[in-house]
């Protein structure tokens, strides 16, 4: 069997990374090439992400590769969702990207329902409604007379536009759409009247293109700076989740999923939206996958948390390893202190540590005082919100579900895994950590005809990797703490 290399660009919202992988006789080997820091920029109270800096490393990683000597067969963008990039009516990008973390998207909803109202909102996107999505995004940009917005002829999202940069083709992939609340999930095409709301077009957007579609060559100029050879861009499932929940190693359907990062996102793989008064209700969001699933799934705050903790311990000197903090988590008695880790004030505070002890104190709790207590806090909290979200989804789930994989970086922490698993009582199967950028390589494959299916790519997935099962110990004492955090987040609105 021929070996195929493939380039996987990686971005989340704290880091980058640039990924090599080959594929020969079924199996998958990854190796990492380059690794960048990606930081908010605070300009004038605004937050923007600097779309030139990762379109630099970009670069430098191809550039890495033709230096080793790498021929690459193709080349995918994946990155985290909402965000985008305003085009001018030459195709010039207009401005820095807002980042999500903005907060003038604050109250933005509750002023766009009464051009749409709410439900409609929902009931044409299946989309779980967040002050930060697209739609609302668009429109206080419009409210707040943003000069890239007034003049934009269009937008891209952030996978397309750097694959745009590559290229010079614009194309709107499939799933990083499907996190904008503009698309409806049924026709698979952005929903006319919430752009006519903001005075927008259909224009405004490009044609959806479905992962494992090639949308074009690498630009000539490009491919010269970088000395490499004009190879394929593929349009991977843009969107990180949708790219790493196609790496899942399931078996069977009956299961569920946690990506594990930044965000940790909880949900269902299903072969259409479920969109209902229960799933409004619950806000649970229809997000598109590979091969025409559909995720249905929640949004978790996840280890957003705990690097914000990290980066203010920097500031004063203190830096730790990852296995240092689930040794110093281990190391103090559990449940002492419990948050709900979607409370607002987590969102974007100037200080975390402050806010979660705010929030102990408020709740009647312990204040965390050591880097240790606060360490346990967001993993006992983690466990246990990861158990409400679950109960939540089984209610919604066409099937029983009977495991959880964990996948992402966060399935390398054994201590929260195995949290998990006391918490929601069932096993938990974690891994691959490299779950996006595996399912970016693999639908890279599928563009090139490689593999014809999404089952043909997890049989690929099962043959590379090897995942870790934890099950379920301790259960009446996390039944005890899971009564307990339902009073707390009940009390603390």
């Amino acid at each position: 069997m021929k070996t195929y290399t493939f380039f996987a660009f990686d971005l989340g919202a704290t880091s980058g990374r640039s990924i090599i992988a080959t594929l020969s006789r079924s199996t998958l080997r990854l190796r990492e090439l380059t690794r960048f820091p990606n930081k908010l920029i605070r300009i004038h109270d605004k937050y923007y992400w600097d779309i030139f800096a990762l379109y630099q490393a970009l670069k430098e990683g191809l550039t890495v590769t033709a230096s080793e000597g790498i021929k690459l067969d193709s080349i995918g963008i994946d990155t985290w969702g909402v965000d985008f990039v305003y085009l001018g009516e030459d195709g010039t990008i207009l401005s820095l990207p807002r980042a999500y973390r903005d907060p003038y998207t604050n109250g933005m909803p509750e002023e766009y329902f009464k051009l749409v109202p709410r439900k409609e909102v929902y009931d044409s996107t299946g989309i779980q409604i967040m002050n930060f999505n697209s739609l609302f995004q668009l429109f206080a940009a419009m409210q707040e007379g943003f000069a890239p917005f007034k003049a934009a002829k269009e937008i891209l999202f952030m996978p397309d536009a750097l694959s745009y940069l590559l290229t010079g083709k614009k194309v709107c992939e499939y799933t990083i759409a499907s996190t904008s609340q503009m698309l409806n999930p049924v026709t698979k095409q952005f929903e006319p009247k919430l752009l006519e709301a903001l005075g927008l077009s259909s224009s405004f957007t490009q044609p959806i293109v479905m992962p494992g579609e090639v949308i074009g060559n690498v630009d000539k100029a490009v491919a010269k700076e970088c000395n490499i050879e004009e190879v394929p861009v593929v349009a991977v499932a843009g969107h990180d989740t949708g790219a790493a929940v196609a790496a899942v190693p399931a078996e069977s359907e009956n299961f569920a999923y946690l990506s594990s990062g930044t965000w940790s996102l909880m949900g269902i793989e299903v072969k259409a939206p479920i969109i209902n008064e229960e799933s409004y209700n619950m806000n649970f969001t229809n997000e598109g996958g590979v091969d025409g699933t559909t995720r249905f799934l929640k949004n978790i705050t996840g280890m957003w948390l705990l690097e914000q903790c990290r980066e203010e311990w920097e500031i004063t000197g203190t830096t730790y390893t990852y296995a240092q903090i689930v040794k110093m988590s281990d190391s103090v008695p559990g449940f002492q202190s419990l948050i709900d880790p979607d409370h607002p004030s987590f969102a974007n505070p100037e200080s975390m540590t402050k806010a979660i002890a705010t929030y102990c104190e408020q709740a009647g709790q312990p204040v965390p005082q050591k880097h240790e207590d606060f360490i346990r806090c967001i993993f006992d909290s983690l466990a246990l919100k990861y158990r409400f979200v679950l109960e939540a989804l089984q209610k919604a789930a066409p099937f029983k579900i009977e495991k959880l994989h964990v996948i992402g970086g966060g399935s390398q922490n054994q201590l929260l895994n195995q949290a998990t698993a006391n918490s929601i009582g069932m096993p938990v199967i974690a891994g691959p950590a490299e779950a996006t950028a595996i399912g970016n390589v693999m639908i890279q494959a599928k563009g090139l005809g490689i593999v014809n299916s999404l089952e043909d790519m997890r049989k690929v997935i099962c043959n590379s990797v090897t995942p870790e099962t934890f099950m379920p110990k301790d259960v009446e004492a996390w039944q005890k703490a899971y009564d307990r955090y339902l009073e707390i987040i009940s009390t603390i609105k």
